[in-house]
């Protein structure tokens, strides 16, 4: 157990300093572009990072693929009890649904799998961050707006870059060695810079209604639980990619589900902040653990 509790801090403890940099960058004044840091990782740092790890054939095509399953089906138990835990607390469904159903998988969930479980970790997390980006800019997006912007998810290089990863995944064609390098080194863009946007994020979000807030987050996590048991009985998948299917699906809210939710629902837009904030440092004691106890790969 010690050897495990080690390993978890381990993992941990660097993205929790990440995020707390970027938290005290934003308590400072410093300045961060956040817009443009994120556009630089939305299309540089993301496409990199999937072509630099895919293409690499740490996840096999099949493997992968059932990992977008998992992602899809993580999503729809999210979005059905969701739906259920909101109606039953009269919560409105136009701001907070989509936030219950998509969940963090790109800014909290890469980075600890990857420092969790290495290349492997990152692959099948990349399978979640397109399922996802998928979801925000469909149903992230039509729920608080009233329709989807698929003009958006076209231009979104991620896209393609999965198109051109899983093709090199079917065939076995392989980048030349300096394009391959360079895929590499820009790729390492994305993890650091998630991380920090993540605290600059969470420190400019403005809390309301905590209450309600900390009631949700709790339901959140018990959805997730759920949310692995499901996906774990219900899929076949090795005991290291079923653990870190299992960690996705501790998650919290997506904070990139505000933006859209304070644009077109802006009345409930305080609350659903302050159920991304609570729920992001709810994760600093679920995720622990969830890695200790179930997600040991």
């Amino acid at each position: 157990m010690e050897v495990i509790f080690g390993h978890v801090v381990n993992v941990m403890l660097p993205v929790l300093l990440c995020v707390l940099l970027g938290y005290m960058l934003a308590l400072l004044k410093a300045p961060f572009d956040t817009k443009m840091l994120g556009s630089l990782v939305a299309n540089v740092g993301y496409p990199t990072l999937i072509l630099a790890h895919l293409a690499k054939e740490h996840v096999q095509l099949g493997t992968f693929l059932t990992v977008l399953a998992a992602a899809a089906g993580m999503v729809l138990v999210f979005a059905v009890l969701g739906f259920v835990v909101l109606k039953l607390l009269g919560v409105s469904i136009k701001a907070y649904w989509s936030s219950m159903m998509l969940s963090n998988v790109g800014n909290i969930g890469l980075p600890v799998a990857t420092l969790a479980f290495g290349p492997e970790g990152t692959a099948v997390a990349i399978g979640f961050i397109v399922v996802v980006l998928v979801g925000i800019f469909t149903i992230g997006i039509a729920i608080p707006m009233g329709k989807p912007n698929f003009a958006a998810l076209a231009r979104q290089p991620v896209i393609y870059s999965v198109i051109i990863a899983l093709v090199m995944m079917a065939t076995g064609w392989r980048f030349p060695g300096p394009v391959d390098q360079s895929l590499e080194i820009m790729s390492g863009l994305a993890i650091p810079i998630m991380l920090l946007t993540l605290g600059v994020s969470l420190e400019t979000l403005k809390l309301g209604a905590l209450s309600r807030a900390f009631i949700l987050s709790i339901l959140h996590i018990g959805i997730s639980a759920i949310a692995a048991l499901v996906l774990t009985h219900v899929l076949m998948l090795d005991s290291k990619i079923e653990s870190i299917v299992v960690l996705m699906c501790f998650m919290p809210p997506s904070v990139a589900t505000y933006l859209a939710v304070s644009q077109h629902q802006p009345d409930e837009a305080h609350g659903v902040a302050g159920f991304i904030f609570i729920s992001t440092i709810l994760t600093l004691v679920t995720l622990p653990v969830v890695l200790t106890y179930w997600a040991t790969g």
